[in-house]
């Protein structure tokens, strides 16, 4: 069987074989329409596949083939697999806002957005999850959608694009089989929303190309604290063009301004049932208070005469392009600013394309990209329409005019006799314009190939970039990637789905996962066998021009999240109290959180309002039932006679136990350290390094704690084993 780097195997192949089609008896009637699988695929027609992971192209590294009926007749029955909502993304929640430039980009592209210095062009920005429907939570392991629409003065560019910079795959014919996988399983639709299952590992045992987006998609990365901290690339390597039609590769990346910040898995299940739309709510929220979402847009361009200067396919999704290697280049600001009036006419009817480019952008021969070009339209076309860019929401800012009438759902109304080009009677009108500068023009980029349906070697280095990953990453990183992997494994019911995880993935990724998870998973590392795929029906063909490895990192610390934020506005801290509390204290330490653009919230035993030390009222903001530790960044107790009240009260001190478990800061004031003991908290020993839990004498010193903690965000270097939560 074909090989690639580390003797991995390529693709396709399976665990069991598939039973023989099966005669039906007197009953046949009541079953036409329930086949079991033969051992050799064909397409809808009857015809044999002779490939069905490589889609055809101009040359092995060229531009995919409107001609491919196989890519084509799959991925068209696949964006239509679901009505009414998406197949994928279906769950989302979405803003308005402005881009602004930071500086006059003409040297670089013609892209109207980056034409001025102060430049401001209007966006819509949907993010959501991909595998769960419309109706699952927020916060599930899974890849975030960051699709951002630009409405330009010269027409609509939408950048399609992910949390996570790389892809599960290198060829879009293989997106509905990642997708069927990954979804619930077909014949119990269970379960929803998750990844762990046998279904989807033993696609990824079978698809060593999946290795590095794994690494992703096991990290924290994987739940997102918010969507304002998250990070957001276009994913595809693309082509920037100015007007004297030089093009450069560039690659789009979205960097947080409040800085990158996750969930921990335990906290994201928690969530799950406690306010399934806890990211959209705090996005709704903190729009309405005026603390708007903010990413600069930073760009890495490389010059075409270096594509090949990588030790990595530039072309490849499934690869990234190290920061260390070409650092990122701000270029403008992205605000968040207005929630939508109305959620199904905007976020709902929303339809991003990855084929709506703007001149100054163009494609380059990803082939998942050139197989998203067909179906993010032919989806939208069946989803909403043939109209659906008349829709408020997708409607251009600028003038449209052309000869595309009817259909249903037809706003425009469309006056005179002429509906067509050439023409007199219209007087030529509308008409195409070849000497417009500004007019869209595909680069032209000189393509020199034989029509065949392969995979480049250049796109076969599977796991070189996974191990990039797991050696940028802090300690604690490895431990959380450790656990996803054991615990999607031990979901698995088919042992030999988990040891083919392990022997055919990662083994090669590191030893050292692979040992962990085989002793979490019960599974010896020397009995995972690799499991052998059926070949590819054409082998892999080199191209002229491959990657030199000249250049190449083995770490990327711009890959960890081990590293503070700026600030702590928009953090909630929960704040503990009950009749008798530290009014003083309690006032002063909410003053301090307003004043930062934190918000501190008043947790009671009961809604309504408390009685403080000196017997005055204090609005209480959520009843304890109603106030789950999970969706707080924070915990402050104030003094006070309260103090044995919740000492005494389960929920409160599940409170503390869920926080400190979760690497939150916790600060106590005055008596309030006692909470310690009565939570059964381990106490730090002289010399321990600061672990986040501070007793405070006056709230200045509470606020100073606060501040640093959650500057730091969490508190890796807790015992937690022992904790009750």
């Amino acid at each position: 069987m074909p090989k690639g780097k580390n003797n991995a195997p390529q693709a396709g192949g399976g665990h069991d074989k598939p039973a023989p089609r099966q005669e039906t008896g007197k009953t046949a009637d009541l079953q036409a329409d329930t086949n079991a699988p033969l051992e050799t695929l064909t397409n809808n027609q009857g015809v044999l596949v002779s490939d069905d992971q490589n889609s055809e192209k101009a040359g092995v590294r060229g531009a995919s083939l409107l001609e491919d009926f196989m890519l084509r007749e799959k991925i068209t029955h696949f964006d239509q697999e679901r009505i009414p909502e998406r197949v994928v993304h279906a769950r989302g929640a979405a803003a308005h806002g402005v881009f602004e430039a930071y500086e006059d980009l003409s040297d670089l592209t013609m892209a109207a957005p980056f034409a001025a210095k102060g430049k401001q062009t209007p966006v819509f920005v949907r993010f959501s999850t991909v595998a769960g429907s419309r109706g699952s939570a927020d916060t599930p392991r899974d890849v975030r959608g960051f699709a951002v629409k630009f409405y330009s003065d010269r027409g609509v560019w939408d950048l399609v694009g992910n949390n996570m910079p790389v892809f599960f795959i290198n060829d879009a014919i293989k997106f509905p089989d990642l997708i069927h996988a990954v979804k619930p399983e077909p014949h119990i639709e269970i379960p929803q929303a998750a990844s762990a299952h046998d279904t989807f590992w033993d696609f990824a045992s079978l698809t060593p190309e999946v290795s590095h987006m794994l690494m992703w998609a096991m990290s924290d990365r994987a739940f997102p604290r918010s969507f304002a901290t998250m990070e957001g690339f276009g994913v595809h390597t693309w082509r920037l063009v100015n007007a004297k039609g030089e093009a450069r590769f560039v690659k789009f990346h979205w960097k947080p301004v409040k800085g990158m910040q996750s969930l921990v898995w335990d906290e994201a299940q928690k969530i799950a049932g406690k306010d399934a739309d806890f990211n959209r709510r705090d996005m709704a929220e903190a729009i309405d208070r005026g603390d708007f979402l903010e990413w600069e847009l930073g760009i890495q361009v490389v010059e075409e005469k270096d594509e090949f200067a990588f030790d990595f396919d530039l072309l490849d999704p499934t690869k990234l392009l190290p920061e260390e290697l070409v650092p990122i280049r701000l270029i403008g600001k992205m605000t968040l600013n207005r929630n939508p009036d109305n959620f199904f006419a905007e976020t709902e009817q929303v339809a991003y394309c990855v084929s709506h480019i703007i001149p100054g952008i163009d494609f380059t021969n990803d082939p998942l990209l050139q197989g998203r070009l067909f179906s993010y339209l032919d989806t939208q076309l069946r989803r909403v329409g043939p109209n659906f860019a008349e829709l408020p929401i997708n409607r251009p800012t600028c003038p449209v005019s052309n000869n595309q009438r009817d259909g249903f759902a037809r706003h425009t109304i469309n006056p005179g006799r002429v509906s067509y080009f050439p023409n007199t009677l219209g007087g030529g009108c509308p008409m195409h314009r070849p000497e417009a500068v500004d007019a869209f023009r595909s680069y032209a980029e000189k393509i020199d190939g034989a029509k065949i349906r392969a995979r480049s070697k250049s796109f076969t280095d599977f796991f070189s970039q996974a191990t990039l990953f797991w050696n940028s990453m802090a300690p604690w990183e490895k431990d959380h990637i450790v656990d996803a992997f054991s615990f999607e494994l031990n979901n698995c019911e088919t042992k030999a789905v988990r040891q083919a995880v392990i022997g055919n993935l990662l083994v090669n990724i590191t030893p050292e996962l692979a040992a962990r998870v085989a002793a979490n998973t019960g599974l010896d590392v020397a009995e995972c066998k690799r499991v052998a795929p059926k070949p590819l029906a054409v082998e892999t063909v080199a191209p002229k021009t491959m990657p030199s490895g000249r250049r190449k990192v083995d770490a990327s610390p711009a890959l960890s999240m081990d590293k503070p934020v700026a600030g702590i506005k928009g953090r909630r801290v929960a704040i503990l109290a009950g009749d008798g509390v530290d009014g003083k204290a309690l006032a002063a330490l909410q003053a301090a959180l307003e004043a930062e653009g934190a918000i501190g919230e008043v947790i009671a035993p009961k809604a309504g309002t408390i009685a403080d030390d000196a017997g005055k009222p204090v609005a209480v903001t959520r009843p304890a039932p109603n106030a789950p530790s999970v969706i707080y960044d924070a915990v402050a107790v104030p003094g006070g006679a309260s103090v044995a009240t919740l000492a005494k009260l389960g929920l409160a001190l599940a409170f503390l136990a869920e926080a400190f478990k979760h690497g939150k800061p916790i600060v106590l004031l005055d008596a309030a350290a006692a909470l310690i003991g009565a939570a059964h908290l381990p106490v730090p020993k002289a010399g321990d390094a600061n672990q986040g839990v501070t007793a405070c004498a006056d709230a200045r010193a509470a606020m100073a704690a606060l501040t640093a903690g959650l500057e730091q965000h969490r508190f890796r270097n807790r015992d937690v084993d022992a904790v009750m939560a």
